[in-house]
């Protein structure tokens, strides 16, 4: 099969102050791409659960051209370009009403085994049903992220179940959305990386670090135990 994609239309629930999609909104429609693949071709959540097997998201990459507007419609695309192992690498698109490119992706995601919370290879059978296609033309960043020295604490909150998703922990776009409340007025984000270390669950404490420079913000969120759950970096549009 290779590419999968959908159309929508972009819902005034998904988008900011300024009637436009906000990054979440991509990120969820992004993530719902991958799901929907996985469903339209039996291998999706039912299939997964009942062999304990879930896709983990380790890191994203998201470029923003630009966001659509109230009301648009719009086109997401998805396709894995590889598998490695335990790691299954892939791209994403949300084309305007135009069909211009407006937000693209690369993720790389890990396959676990949810009873032993061990990484598992990925089945031929699940490499056979999704198929390749070819990897998409962008600068790809490099899947750690170095968070610099320093930062400023700020205030903890706790994980509440609005926070959770099917597998029971934090879902990827939350993470965004958690970092999103530390940008500056009139940062506009060209470029979105997030490293997710590990999984955070119902009830947990958080408390986020916070490196601010004039093109970049970066958030580490970090738990009780020391331990970071995931770190966001925000990268400032060339264009504001």
């Amino acid at each position: 099969m290779g590419e999968y994609q959908f159309p929508s239309r972009i819902r005034y629930s998904e988008c900011g102050e300024d009637c436009r999609l906000h990054l979440v909104g991509a990120v969820n429609y992004f993530q719902d791409a991958a799901t929907f693949q996985g469903e339209d071709l039996g291998i999706g959540i039912p299939w997964m659960k009942e062999r304990h097997l879930a896709w983990i998201l380790v890191f994203w990459q998201i470029i923003s051209d630009h966001m659509p507007r109230l009301g648009e419609q719009v086109t997401v695309r998805t396709w894995p370009y590889s598998f490695n192992s335990f790691y299954g690498l892939r791209n994403l698109v949300l084309e305007d009403g135009q069909g211009k490119k407006a937000v693209w992706a690369n993720s790389v995601w890990v396959l676990m085994d949810t009873q032993n919370q061990r990484p598992v290879k990925v089945p031929e059978e699940m490499i056979e049903r999704y198929g390749l296609a070819e990897k998409l033309e962008m600068d790809y960043a490099p899947r750690r992220i170095r968070f610099p020295d320093g930062g400023s604490q700020m205030d903890p909150f706790t994980i509440h179940r609005g926070h959770l998703d099917s597998n029971h922990h934090v879902n990827n776009g939350q993470y965004i959305q958690m970092a999103q409340d530390y940008l500056p007025g009139g940062f506009r984000v060209g470029e979105t990386r997030v490293e997710y270390k590990e999984q955070t669950f119902l009830g947990e404490v958080i408390t986020p670090l916070v490196v601010k420079t004039q093109d970049t913000v970066t958030v580490s969120l970090q738990k009780e135990t020391g331990k970071t759950c995931a770190v966001v970096q925000f990268l400032r549009a060339l264009k504001q």
